[in-house]
């Protein structure tokens, strides 16, 4: 069965409670749960994971074993070249994900530099998207 690993990075272990204005009322469990009945739903396994540390982030792609991943970077998002050179070095295919439109938001929220090793990014659907990103991952590894 295809494996896909959701990954999600700083303060998203607050989602529900953090700016629920921006990130809305979805704890990350809840999320979590969601995510595994999504993959379900299009025929693959999910993992999760979170970590409000860089290199734990990094050593999670590291660790391989699943199909795609689907990565919510948080703040990393914005200057973690680290991360985005571990995507690239373990070459599986990735969806970025940002629950607010980052494009709408702050200007040095604005810039990615993970997306150019992902194959998309999905940015303000809000949790939809890691929804959408799991279809796309799901599609593409067929």
């Amino acid at each position: 069965m295809t494996r896909i690993d959701v990954i999600n990075g700083p303060n998203l272990n607050l989602l529900g409670s953090r700016q629920p204005e921006v990130y809305g009322t979805t704890t990350l469990a809840e999320l979590e749960a969601r995510c595994v009945e999504w993959g379900r739903s299009v025929g693959v396994e999910i993992t999760t994971f979170q970590s409000n540390h860089e290199g734990a982030l990094i050593d999670r792609i590291h660790d391989g074993g699943v199909d795609g991943l689907v990565l919510n970077a948080g703040a990393f998002t914005h200057y973690s070249y680290a991360l985005h050179d571990a995507i690239v070095a373990v070459a599986t295919p990735t969806v970025e994900v940002h629950i607010s439109d980052i494009h709408q938001r702050e200007p040095w929220r604005r810039v990615s530099v993970v997306q150019p090793a992902c194959l998309t990014q999905i940015s303000g659907e809000g949790i939809d998207g890691y929804r959408r990103a799991i279809e796309i991952l799901g599609e593409t590894l067929r």
